[in-house]
């Protein structure tokens, strides 16, 4: 049992908490988002939280918890659904959210702390130099930017910019390792797939560099079908309209906006899909005309409305804000991460809308994917059974659609990242004990991991890009 006596002793001078209630919030994230995980991860808990303010207190905190052989999970704010930031092995939180300075902002990026609520970033970008992140999860007024490279993939802006996987869209990482003596690296090109949604096991991030692109005030727009599929094809035409600046487009099934946007029902009627979009002011009439010859119903403006108060950003009505606002009425819901893959997405999205009905209400993310239009999901689940969910996880991959199974905490089995030798080798570098957020690859616990299982993965293992070279 490590001695946090003497750990907080060799600690003095950087804040600690260890008050067990404050503690144990402190080692949740939303993985109740999913019933099995949250029957696997209720018990939880680290036994302390430090807070560094600064690298130098990063680099003195891996030190000592390497010394006494503690386990490190880091924290940004906690919004990851899948037990990312969740301390399956006790120990220490590093909890990164005291490092929240912005360093220097230069035409097309910025330099942060990791630590730096995302919003808050963009706040400033903006004020300096009109820009903004090219794209920010919808947990954008709480997530700090750190977490999100450690454990999300992209969001709001994607349709434009793709995701995280996409090389250009983060340029520059600090990592420090978890040696006996740390050292600080500085990562750049494809060596930053080694630590983009890595959940920290491979290093902690004190230092992240990102592209910017221009900042607008972006128009919240819901446009109403009384047809799902009519929404999903409308998105889909506008996603390719070339000349119309978008940054969100979510199409999402009756029943789920008139019932779970409370804030927005008033302007929406029973039983209507609709498509969650930021148009950009000076394309508005141009989309205003684009809907029309759609046939699409202008529900709501924000720059028509006279006052937001009290009503959110559309994008928290997206990503996986739908399935927050859900599960505030109907904590029976659960919910799914689908990849539709081109050219004949609507297509598939028609199939899986066929055979599910009401079970999985629709909730589509339109994005570039490997400089192609495509859509994701998100659809909401009616939860009964753990078999059901994997019967219907099943179906949909036999129709040609992988899931990225958001009731799984390990990387490998979430889908998302292939963990593979070069990722491996890099962990055995940098944290040799496996003391960096333990329990989440599967590849360091099991020697004989099978890395050509022949799963599609959004974040490519490193070996298939160095074999390119």
């Amino acid at each position: 049992m490590p001695d946090y006596q003497q750990i907080k002793k060799d600690l003095e001078g950087i804040a600690i908490e260890d008050n067990p209630a404050l503690v144990r919030q402190k080692s949740r994230d939303f993985y109740w988002y999913s019933p099995i995980l949250k029957a696997q991860l209720d018990h939880v808990t680290a036994d302390i939280v430090v807070t560094p303010k600064t690298e130098e207190e990063v680099i003195r905190t891996l030190k000592v918890a390497y010394a006494h052989g503690v386990a490190i999970t880091p924290r940004g704010a906690g919004t990851g659904n899948y037990g990312q930031a969740m301390p399956l092995s006790g120990g220490i939180i590093l909890n990164m959210a005291g490092m929240d300075k912005v360093k220097e902002i230069h035409p097309g990026r910025v330099i942060s702390e990791p630590g730096i609520v995302i919003a808050q970033l963009d706040k400033q970008t903006r004020a300096h130099s009109g820009q903004e992140l090219r794209f920010h999860p919808s947990t954008a007024q709480t997530a700090t930017i750190g977490g999100f490279i450690a454990g999300g993939s992209g969001g709001v802006g994607s349709i434009t910019w793709g995701g995280l996987r996409d090389i250009g869209n983060i340029l520059r990482l600090r990592v420090v390792t978890m040696e006996a003596e740390p050292r600080v690296l500085d990562l750049t090109g494809w060596d930053l797939q080694k630590v983009s949604h890595a959940y920290g096991t491979n290093g902690i991030i004190t230092e992240i560099e990102m592209p910017l692109a221009p900042a607008y005030d972006w128009v919240d727009v819901l446009v109403g079908y009384d047809d799902f599929m009519a929404s999903v094809r409308f998105s889909d035409a506008l996603a390719k309209c070339n000349g119309i600046l978008v940054k969100e487009i979510a199409p999402i099934a009756a029943p789920i906006p008139y019932d779970y946007f409370p804030r927005h029902r008033p302007f929406l009627r029973q039983g209507q899909s609709v498509v969650v979009l930021m148009i950009a002011p000076h394309s508005m009439d141009a989309f205003l005309a684009f809907t029309a010859a759609h046939k699409g119903e202008v529900m709501f403006r924000s720059d028509k409305v006279e006052s937001m108060k009290g009503i959110p950003h559309a994008y928290e009505l997206a990503w996986n804000h739908t399935t927050l606002r859900a599960l505030k009425v109907d904590p029976s819901f659960t919910y799914l991460q689908v990849q539709y893959p081109g050219p004949d997405h609507v297509t598939k999205v028609q199939k899986m809308v066929e055979i599910f009905g009401d079970e999985v209400p629709g909730h589509l993310e339109f994005m570039r994917f490997d400089g192609q239009i495509q859509c994701s999901g998100l659809p909401l689940v009616r939860y009964t059974t753990e078999a059901r969910l994997e019967e219907i996880i099943r179906i949909h991959e036999d129709h040609g659609c992988p899931i990225f199974n958001p009731h799984r905490y390990t990387l490998e089995e979430g889908g998302m990242k292939q963990t593979d030798m070069i990722q491996l080798a890099f962990k055995q570098e940098t944290d040799p004990k496996g003391l960096l957020n333990p329990g989440k690859m599967i590849a360091w616990e099991n020697p004989d991991f099978d890395f050509s299982a022949g799963k599609n993965y959004l974040f490519p293992g490193l070996s298939s890009v160095t074999e390119a070279r």
